[in-house]
């Protein structure tokens, strides 16, 4: 026994020798000389191989011999394969791996844009942070001026962003223009949006810079995305002091196509009874507003939508004249609006992908405008007579757009199309002497677009691209370059830079012309810095935008309205914004403080030359705060708002020049508000009912605020532009059947 056992460790000892296993080792790292902790190393088709340590290093022993593929794998790194040859002596094989570009790791392009959707991950505002930002009033634009960049003006609709006025912000849904986003002017009254904010799933809120696919706007773009289809079928009403309402979505049984109805009617009477208001109303505001919609899923990738809106209102105001005493301006509009908007999109395969839109509107304001005695009777005053009129605006707007996208290597694409733009505005005038003059501008933009994403890694991408326009209008065309650049500067951390060039056609207002014009131009340079986790956003910006070829205006001896006699106008913009929201720090608060800095001057319209516009504060800031608490089944909303003093001007013709005869600046203006959300079905699992009561109290302080001053034609005498009412109150009630929105309203404000 003992001689077998000597022979068998001594076979064993032999085969050792003759089979000797071969040691493979190596380090791991990438491009920038980092360890690739844990990436996997192996023979390929083998079962030999290891996984590399904290340092990167690995090593493996193996059995077999001659010419083989080591394979490395590592979660975000492209894989690698290594020609190796093994034989008796130990092979030393260093191993260099390029990062994988992924979306979920890759740096956004963000510089110049607030973005929220389901695909990004810079979430800003929801629709459920817009219905619930107290003072907001469910209005989009609303909530987005509480975000930097966008100016505290109460005085007129619209978002004036960064030294801009309201018409350079243009309003995009599914890709194309929306014409008349706003409902129509009432002198010194603003006016809200006409779309609610859960019809949009996505929003980018652009104060510049922004991509080469939209255009005809100086100062900035709002871009919203209509959703797709509902989660399920339901039905909703409601009911306030203001307003009554009710709808229906119904989603197929095989969840692949919805269609719904909705209509509402609101009246302001019992708030105008309850809350005194300013202006003299011939006709409380009142609001019938209908829409559609159906969409169908046409494959797993692709979708067809349609929305349709109809509104109808009226509103009728007096004020005592500035121009004769004991006298009343009267104003009063009928506007009925139609809009339709039809898109398409689908995966093509191959990396193709296509967008399409059609969207069509009717606009119908029907204005008059008279001056009144103290019995309320029209009279005509020589020199006042332009105050006695009539005026029919229709118009017809249709709007055509196609997006074709191709994915390159990774996940950089390449993205070009056209678009085609046509407008139709009338306008039939009615004098005091009964005479009629008319006329009709007629627009077709056509405009080509092109423009790339270009991921060189993870840390750092391009965004480059081109637009080129065409008006038939003004028979002119325009090339406008773009590009952003943007670097990861840390995990959570990046840096981006933006410039571009934007032009925009003359407003209608200012048309027809006695002079040739052409497009107003404005060139953006801006760079950012933000660090975003998932429950804290810090942004940093600072921008510069240079005017060229604004409008310079010219009193009409007609009606005594300002017409364009050329573009010799210009301007710059220049300022830094801070943005940080919070749900981290204190528990279960939400809060969100912006602040904007805005140094901007302009020589335009009838400006004797470059000043600060009125429409522009330097300083302007928002504290949002949010706090849902569970046992009371409550939400708390608060807003503060703040804008340094603006200044005012009156400035006259003098028989051959333009000169103030008074300027100033009008007191800051704070404005705080507060709503609450009460949610009483919460947590009733068996219920299909749900309920939510709202109360919301504008200006909670009845802060005087005073936007501007109004003056008498020879300037001798004015008045302060205030709000209707120091104070406003909502309350309401609102029902859902099938859905129950309160946890989306929940986890929003946690």
């Amino acid at each position: 026994m003992k001689r077998l056992f000597m022979l068998v460790v001594l076979f064993l000892g032999i085969s050792d020798v003759v089979n000797a296993q071969a040691i493979v080792s190596g380090r791991v790292r990438d491009k920038k000389g980092k360890p690739v902790a844990g990436a996997s190393i192996t023979l390929k088709d083998t079962y030999d191989g290891a996984t590399a340590d904290s340092t990167g290093s690995y090593h493996f022993s193996t059995d077999e011999k001659g010419k083989f593929v080591l394979v490395t794998t590592a979660s975000g790194y492209k894989p690698v394969e290594s020609n190796i040859e093994i034989a008796d002596t130990p092979v030393v094989m260093d191993i260099d791996m390029k990062e994988e570009i992924s979306e979920l790791k890759a740096v956004l392009i963000t510089a110049g844009s607030f973005e929220a959707g389901d695909k990004k991950r810079v979430t800003v505002l929801s629709s459920i942070d817009v219905a619930t930002t107290a003072g907001a009033n469910a209005d989009v634009t609303g909530a987005l001026k509480t975000l930097p960049g966008a100016q505290q003006v109460g005085e007129s609709e619209g978002l004036f962003v960064r030294g801009g006025t309201a018409a350079e912000t243009k309003t995009f849904i599914d890709g194309t223009l929306v014409n008349n986003f706003f409902y129509s002017s009432v002198p010194n009254i603003a006016q809200r949006g006409r779309f609610s904010p859960f019809l949009f799933k996505g929003t980018v809120f652009s104060t510049g810079g922004y991509s080469a696919l939209y255009g005809q706007a100086l100062s900035s773009a709002l871009i919203l995305e209509s959703i797709d289809l509902p989660e399920q079928s339901s039905s909703d009403f409601g009911i306030s002091v203001l307003s009554v309402s009710a709808g229906h979505q119904h989603l197929a049984k095989n969840k692949k196509s919805s269609w719904g109805l909705s209509y509402s009617y609101a009246n302001l009477w019992l708030a105008f009874k309850a809350i005194r208001q300013r202006p003299e109303y011939t006709r409380i505001p009142d609001f019938h507003t209908a829409d559609a919609n159906f969409r169908i899923k046409t494959s797993s990738t692709g979708i067809i939508k349609y929305y349709g809106y109809f509104s109808a209102n009226k509103v009728g105001i007096r004020n005592p004249s500035l121009d004769t005493l004991g006298y009343k301006d009267a104003f009063s509009i009928s506007n009925f609006n139609m809009y339709h908007n039809l898109s398409y999109r689908e995966l093509l395969g191959n990396g193709w992908k296509l967008n399409t839109g059609l969207s069509f509107t009717a606009n119908r304001d029907h204005i008059d405008g008279n001056l009144l005695d103290e019995q309320n009777k029209e009279q005509t005053i020589q020199g006042l007579e332009y105050k006695n009129f009539n005026v029919l605006l229709p118009g017809s707007y249709f709007n055509a757009r196609v997006v074709v996208d191709k994915r390159l290597k990774g996940i950089s694409v390449v993205r070009f199309g056209t678009e085609y733009n046509h407008s139709h505005d009338k306008a039939d005038y009615t004098l005091y002497t009964g005479d009629q003059f008319s006329n009709s501008i007629v627009e077709n933009m056509s405009a080509f677009f092109a423009e790339t994403d270009v991921y060189l890694t993870n840390d750092l991408a391009m965004k480059a691209g081109g637009r080129f326009e065409h008006s038939s209008l003004l028979k002119k065309s325009n090339i406008a370059p773009r590009i952003s650049l943007a670097y990861k500067t840390g995990k959570k951390s990046q840096a981006s830079v933006a410039y571009g060039i934007f032009y925009q056609n003359p407003e209608n207002k200012y048309l027809p012309a006695p002079a040739v014009l052409t497009f107003s131009k404005a060139t953006h340079y801006i760079a950012q810095y933000q660090k975003v986790t998932d429950k804290v956003t810090l942004r940093m910006e600072v921008f510069y935008k240079k005017y060229e070829d604004l409008i310079k205006t010219n009193v009409s001896t007609i009606n005594n309205q300002q017409v364009a006699i050329n573009n010799n106008g210009f301007g710059d913009a220049k300022g830094l914004e801070l943005f940080w929201r919070d749900k981290k720090t204190f528990k279960d608060l939400d809060y969100w403080i912006s602040y904007s800095y805005l140094d901007t001057k302009r020589d335009f319209t009838n400006f004797p030359f470059a000043i600060q516009p009125s429409f522009a504060a330097k300083h302007t800031a928002s504290l949002v705060m949010k706090k849902f608490v569970t046992a009371w089944k409550t939400g708390f909303n608060m807003s503060y708002t703040y804008a340094s003093g603006r200044p005012y001007y009156n400035i006259i013709f003098d028989g051959t020049d333009y000169k103030f005869s008074d300027r100033g600046e009008t007191k800051d203006y704070h404005n705080v508000s507060f709503s609450v959300n009460y949610l009483p079905g919460l947590f009733k699992k068996d219920s299909k009912r749900f309920t939510v009561l709202v109360l919301s109290v504008n200006n909670i302080f009845g802060i005087d605020q005073v936007y501007g001053y109004n003056y008498s034609y020879n300037g001798y005498r004015k008045s302060a532009i205030v709000p209707p009412s120091r104070t406003f109150v909502f309350l309401g009630l609102f029902m859902s059947i099938g859905i129950d929105r309160t946890e989306d309203a929940i986890n929003n404000n946690l």
